[in-house]
């Protein structure tokens, strides 16, 4: 398969990485103005680049475009995406994928997919939001992934040392709560378990369940990791990021004050969200802090535009027992280090959409397109890959029992959406057509259903 990105980036760098690390041979072309950006990601991967404007006839021919499966223009510029993509389109690329971050393009994503013929329009700052929304509208829980159009979610917790699953053997936790749920990764410090039946927890274990919201939640209250409801949020950065996700929190009934520095944007947030409390001042500022209730909030969210003061404000945050911490960090190359500090999610909105436009890539590399990759998600540091297929005839184990399927090995069918539930799978199992199937792996060379067998 051939891949054009247009933009060397840090998006654009952080897909070439993504790209350069599956398990297939992606021919991969990276086209942007600077030379020198180019020249590192070809000193770095193993792809090809070209020096000049991606919205060139003559430099996209160049690229190979007449030829190319995937075109994706990740620059800065929303307007050179768009033309971009609609040039590359014109000239043969079969597919075309376009960064759009306006919040004035948002209402036109539909006439740009339906009438410009743009196959996927992607916009970080939104997909940060939309993460940052599920986790703090689930207190309990790190990070909140979603499948099957939100039916199922698969929620990170940290097994604290008041959590009654410590020293329980899963076999036993039908002991413990009874809710329709199944932990079916866990990450120990640096080592990744994928359990089974006898896979004992210990204290401080990063824990992933998948189940429906409402068994969830009951989940939580069974092995004592509730919290309350998520009621005051304070955010500190007036971007794009804060923009969605103050307007997504006003909508459910949550109190937002956002603490920005630039009084021009200041200005601006006011107009836009009449409901939000907007604070014109630094938010790395203690005694700011104090004045405006962190002792007192829910939830802190950081999203300033450098990492390290993210990642302070966001530890003081904590010392000020805030109940929830959320941190923006843009270079994730130290994230097993974050990991070992007191915050609660660190959101990285590069790494979100590299995820979102690989379920795409996965999904167009398979023939049976209609068997490819519906959702993915990647967990446990990038280690393992939680995705979601819908069964079709051409599935190889139709309406065979799940013990009956000789899956490849850390390979889990760990839950099937059906039309009448929601279903926990165990040996007895039967796999219908248009089942939804979510499949926790660790392997990186599935495209579709079949690939999960071993020949």
């Amino acid at each position: 398969m051939k891949i054009i990105v247009l933009g060397a980036g840090k998006v654009g760098k952080a897909l070439t990485q993504h790209l350069s690390d599956e398990d297939y041979d992606y021919d991969v072309v990276v086209i942007d103005l600077h030379a020198e950006k180019v020249e590192a990601i070809v000193n770095q991967y193993d792809v090809l680049g070209v020096v000049g404007n991606g919205a060139s006839y003559d430099i996209l021919l160049e690229a190979g475009v007449n030829d190319t499966d995937i075109i994706i223009a990740v620059t800065e510029s929303d307007e050179l995406n768009i033309l971009a993509c609609l040039m590359a389109k014109k000239m043969g690329a079969k597919n075309s994928i376009a960064r759009v971050r306006n919040p004035d393009y948002l209402k036109q994503r539909s006439f740009m997919r339906d009438q410009l013929g743009i196959s996927m329009i992607i916009n970080p700052e939104l997909e940060a939001a939309n993460e940052i929304r599920r986790i703090l509208l689930f207190p309990s829980a790190f990070k909140v992934d979603t499948f099957v159009g939100g039916k199922i979610e698969m929620a990170e917790f940290r097994l604290r040392e008041n959590a009654k699953l410590i020293n329980v053997p899963l076999n036993r936790l039908y002991k413990i709560s009874k809710t329709n749920v199944l932990i079916c990764a866990v990450r120990r410090k640096d080592v990744l378990i994928i359990p089974d039946g006898n896979t004992v927890l210990e204290q401080g274990d990063r824990i992933h369940v998948m189940g429906q919201h409402r068994d969830l939640v009951r989940f939580c209250h069974d092995i004592n990791l509730f919290e309350q409801k998520t009621k005051r949020v304070i955010i500190v950065g007036g971007g794009r990021i804060a923009f969605y996700l103050s307007r997504q929190l006003v909508e459910q009934g949550i109190e937002v004050k956002i603490i920005e520095n630039n009084p021009k944007r200041c200005l601006e947030l006011s107009r836009k969200l009449p409901d939000v409390t907007i604070i014109e001042s630094d938010g790395s500022d203690e005694e700011v802090l104090i004045e405006e209730g962190i002792e007192n909030v829910d939830a802190f969210v950081a999203l300033t535009g450098l990492d390290e003061e993210n990642i302070v404000i966001s530890l003081y945050g904590k010392q000020m027992k805030a109940k929830k911490t959320v941190a923006k960090v843009t270079r994730t190359n130290f994230m097993d280090v974050l990991d070992q500090l007191d915050i609660d999610s660190i959101i990285s909105p590069k790494n979100i959409i590299a995820g979102h436009i690989l379920r795409f890539v996965r999904a167009k590399n398979n023939k049976d397109e209609d068997g490819g990759v519906r959702t993915l998600h990647r967990l446990v540091n990038d280690e393992v890959e939680a995705m979601e297929f819908v069964v079709t005839p051409q599935t190889c184990f139709l309406n065979k029992k799940v013990s009956e399927v000789n899956l490849k090995n850390n390979t889990l069918i760990a839950a099937i959406s059906r039309e009448r539930g929601f279903v926990i799978p165990k040996g007895d199992t039967q796999i219908r057509l248009k089942d939804h199937l979510v499949v926790i792996t660790t392997n990186r060379k599935i495209c579709n259903l079949n690939d999960l067998v071993r020949k």
